[in-house]
């Protein structure tokens, strides 16, 4: 069971209301509803969103929705905020729409000790409000982690800093949807919470807000399944192809079907053989995912009609040996 909680707020009664948090959160949970393929991922998600006076959230229904989401043991307990965050020397807050101050509103602390008590087997917490990267620490300042086992934090900006909207969505939430819809995803289709921040932080250039990434965990959980840019089957092939990773695979004009009019008659060029051009259509594919270059030619096309050779690419090498190892 994967349960997910998606909040945002645009409406504060008291403090200066936001304009992109519910669009952030109707995209978050649009996203994480169902994998590429269409198949249910999180079960109908709850969203809570504060769009204006009629429909506030208020600190108590925040702190009773999070406990809920935490309380029982599911495979994946995600929490998504998207709103006004708040930070002082007594730690950092999420701020619903009854808050005065700032400090009023929901404690990172409290959401913390619902995450670290709770016994689902993965928590995710994402944060896209400003100071947010103070969750999983102490006090303002303190350095202490407070992550229990199986807890993952991911979050728009430092404790330190805002994170910002443009052109009506966070920019955090933005890279996040993206990362979620595929940007993220590894060679199998799955899209986990370190490949999610290393998306966002790349994206994000020195001087603009950094992501935070906070985890205990022991392996990564797979948060939504996107369409695999290689067939299974076909990256499975990749260990018989190489007998070795470092194997360098001799190739000639039979695995290319393509030839010259010139090459064709010319006795000396072998003709396309069925075999070798399906194991080249499979090694184009390797290529165009990094796994496979050509060597000594700029273009898989030469290196069979100049009979070179070519061979596996560190990532190639990698998946070999996942492939070797079966855990592919």
């Amino acid at each position: 069971m994967r349960k997910a909680l998606v909040v945002g707020i645009d409406y504060y009664e008291n403090i200066g209301s936001l304009r992109g948090c519910v669009n952030d959160a109707h995209d978050v949970e649009s996203t994480l509803e169902r994998h590429a393929d269409g198949t249910t991922n999180f079960t109908n998600p709850r969203v809570m969103t504060g769009a204006g006076a009629d429909s506030p959230i208020s600190r108590s229904e925040l702190k009773a929705a999070v406990r809920e989401l935490f309380e029982d043991d599911a495979d994946i307990a995600l929490f998504y905020f998207s709103g006004h965050g708040y930070l002082e020397d007594t730690g950092g807050y999420l701020c619903t729409s009854d808050a005065i101050d700032g400090d009023d509103g929901l404690p990172l602390s409290d959401v913390m000790t619902f995450a670290n008590q709770s016994p689902a087997k993965n928590k995710i917490i994402i944060l896209d409000s400003c100071h947010s990267g103070a969750a999983g620490s102490g006090a303002a300042g303190a350095q202490q982690a407070e992550i229990q086992t199986g807890v993952t934090i991911l979050a728009a900006s430092t404790a330190d800093q805002y994170a910002l909207e443009e052109g009506g969505t966070g920019v955090f939430t933005n890279l996040l949807v993206d990362a979620l819809n595929g940007a993220a995803a590894n060679l199998m289709g799955a899209i986990t919470p370190g490949s999610v921040y290393a998306h966002i932080d790349q994206s994000l250039g020195p001087w603009q807000q950094r992501p935070v990434f906070k985890t205990n965990v022991k392996t990564f959980v797979s948060l939504r399944q996107a369409t695999p840019p290689i067939a299974t089957s076909e990256l499975q092939q990749i260990a018989s192809i190489f007998p070795s990773p470092d194997y360098q695979l001799p190739l000639d004009a039979s695995y290319e079907p393509a030839r010259s009019k010139e090459e064709a008659a010319d006795s000396s060029v072998p003709p396309p053989d069925a075999g070798h051009m399906a194991v080249f259509r499979i090694l184009q594919n390797y290529v165009k995912v990094n796994l496979v270059r050509p060597v000594d030619a700029p273009h898989m096309y030469y290196a069979a009609m100049n009979s070179t050779s070519c061979e596996l690419t560190v990532l190639g090498e990698h998946y070999w040996r996942l492939v070797k190892k079966g855990l592919i």
